[in-house]
């Protein structure tokens, strides 16, 4: 039997998973993360959910495939609607948007406590969700980067439980854990890159939205400065 190879974003997700950890993976596709964890006896148990039948249904191959219907318990279900509080220590979400997950997070207060992990991996929106994250009480610990098909993610471990802040939005594009990961200045880099491309197409635009440009001139002078604090 092959092993379960996981892509670069979720093989760092389970570099940051506590040995004996009690797993919800949500969004979890074909169940790959969790079969991962199990066959290399880093985690007890886990629950994969998936708001899509066919994914589901692969999952459940898999886990059949591998032996592991004891250990793994698949959910159909829309984030962690199906997930109870004492089911799980650890929560990791990944491959969706900033809004996505912060809306799962919303829509389950009882992982806002310091008894959860959360490892979340943002496609999309990431500034939008640390503001979320921190008006809401969750505090980034970690932040890592990798590298997956030319284009670089980042993975927070995150838990809550803790005071809220108020943060500008342009603030939000970095963190001072960000600031401590291995490859941050290429990412930061690509994201000034990207940031710059967005304020000229705001500035050639023929409706100039001034309060948009301004906040836009604030995120890339933020990257540049985190950028040129990176020893």
């Amino acid at each position: 039997m092959n092993n379960i190879t996981l892509t670069p974003r979720l093989e760092l997700i389970a570099k940051k998973i506590a040995k004996d950890a009690v797993l919800a993976d949500i969004g979890t596709d074909h169940a790959h993360l969790p079969i991962y964890l199990l066959e290399n006896g880093i985690i007890k148990s886990a629950i994969a959910s998936d708001i899509r039948t066919g994914p589901l249904q692969k999952a459940e191959e898999n886990t059949k495939k591998y032996g592991l219907e004891s250990k793994i318990s698949l959910r159909l279900g829309a984030g962690l609607e199906k997930v109870q509080p004492h089911e799980c220590d650890t929560i990791s979400i990944a491959g969706m948007g900033g809004e996505t997950i912060a809306e799962i997070l919303q829509d389950a207060k009882w992982t806002n406590s310091p008894n959860y992990t959360l490892l979340l991996q943002p496609m999309t929106m990431i500034y939008y969700l640390r503001k979320w994250l921190w008006q809401n009480g969750y505090e980034i610990l970690e932040e890592n980067v990798c590298k997956e098909d030319h284009r670089r993610y980042v993975v927070m471990t995150v838990k809550g439980g803790y005071d809220k802040k108020d943060v500008p939005l342009y603030k939000c594009c970095v963190s001072n854990a960000l600031l401590k990961a291995e490859g941050v200045k290429d990412y930061l880099q690509a994201q000034l890159k990207k940031e710059n491309a967005a304020l000229d197409g705001l500035k050639q635009g023929k409706n100039v939205d001034n309060d948009r440009l301004n906040e836009q001139k604030l995120i890339v002078d933020t990257l540049k400065q985190s950028l040129e604090a990176i020893v």
